[in-house]
């Protein structure tokens, strides 16, 4: 039977695309769909300071570590800091920081990477500001890479007799390319016996089989083998050579993924809403009104008459009116596809807001076909 697909487009809180029969994907890369077994980022993390602020630096009389940090690493270059006198030092151009990166996989010594400084301290600002040699650190303990550098701050702000401007955050900063990997991170691509594995980012049966299967007519059938609803298990050439060569064809294979599951994602900070192609309505009655609370406080002055000793006496007089909207019982039509559940929301003329305590309840009666999942 033949199908045809139709693109239609409703504002509910994101574009959406709906199908008039049966939906179907689009074919994607194995690129897009996987990715292969200790083939990973590595998260590194360190302590440093920044100095040659203009006065924005940590106040040490509420950040004593930033002066104990000072101490050590003068004393690292030779210069003795009484112990007396340091809790007397006014630091304003130095501020702590933690510096933060991530090391990608199969870099090399000498390689450089990006860095983000962000103030631990009181610092006002970080702009103008040097990161002095910081070691980076793995989930292990072991120094994987030095950061240092000139700090970029992408804020930028100005105060004067006690007015304050700012755009954007002045506390953090990045470095571009402001660390130098010292260590290489041992990447196991293949295991023993000659296999490697590749990984779904998203686990469903049906996609791994289809891969599986694709995989196999590509390479040949015993290559690959699912192992489970997101792992597969691939047969690797010996050779290291062979091995990229391979990992290259496999990631340009085209893949059709299967359909996801239908989901309604809710977040409750903003009210936005957004639902997949897969999401269904069944029929049911809605009836939804709002409740509102106004409390208007007003001051009263009582004043004494004329050479009565008496005394002026002000109070509160609070007028507190409440008002509930009439919510009329709406008959929805469920819909098979995404363009008749949005047709149907928007009838009800709800603003996003409601629409979260809708769908909730909507699911709890079984009249809404989807995983809903708050954000």
């Amino acid at each position: 039977m033949n199908s045809f697909l139709r693109f239609i487009s409703f504002s509910l809180a994101a574009a959406v695309v709906a199908i008039g029969t049966a939906p179907h994907a689009h074919a994607e890369r194995l690129k897009d769909l996987v990715s292969f077994q200790g083939v990973r980022d590595s998260p590194l993390i360190g302590y440093g300071l920044v100095v040659g602020l203009d006065g924005t630096g940590d106040q040490t009389m509420q950040t004593p570590f930033t002066t104990q940090s000072l101490t050590n690493m003068l004393g690292n270059l030779g210069i003795t800091v009484n112990p007396a006198n340091a809790g007397n030092m006014q630091l304003k151009n130095v501020a702590a920081v933690m510096v933060t990166g991530t090391l990608p996989p199969f870099a090399r010594p000498g390689e450089a990477i990006d860095v983000t400084v962000s103030s631990m301290g009181n610092a006002k600002s970080l702009r103008g500001g040097t990161l002095l040699m910081a070691p980076l650190k793995g989930a292990d303990g072991q120094v994987y890479a030095m950061a240092q550098g000139n700090i970029v701050v992408g804020g930028a702000g100005a105060s004067a007799n006690g007015s304050k401007v700012q755009v954007n955050q002045l506390a953090v900063g990045r470095i571009s390319g402001g660390a130098l990997v010292e260590r290489a991170v041992p990447n196991a691509i293949t295991q023993q016996g000659g296999t490697m594995q590749m990984e779904l980012r998203e686990m469903d049966f049906d996609t791994t089989q289809r891969i599986v299967a694709a995989v196999n007519n590509q390479f040949g059938m015993g290559t690959a083998m699912a192992l489970d609803g997101r792992t597969i298990q691939l047969r690797a050439p010996d050779n290291a050579g062979e091995q990229v060569q391979f990992m290259a064809q496999l990631q340009n294979i085209d893949v059709k993924p299967a359909q996801a599951a239908a989901k309604v994602i809710l977040n409750a900070r903003t009210g936005s809403i957004v639902m997949n192609q897969m999401v269904t309505l069944q029929n049911c009655a809605v009836a939804h009104g709002n409740l509102s609370v106004v409390i208007n406080t007003k001051t009263a002055v009582s004043q004494p008459g004329p050479f009565s000793n008496g005394q002026t006496v002000a109070s509160q007089q609070s007028n507190i009116q409440l008002k509930q909207d009439n919510g009329a019982l709406k008959m929805i039509t469920g819909g098979a596809n995404l363009a008749d559940v949005v047709k149907a929301l928007n009838a009800l003329g709800a603003t996003p807001a409601d629409l979260i305590s809708i769908l909730q309840s909507m699911k709890a009666a079984s009249a809404l076909r989807a995983d809903l999942e708050v954000i």
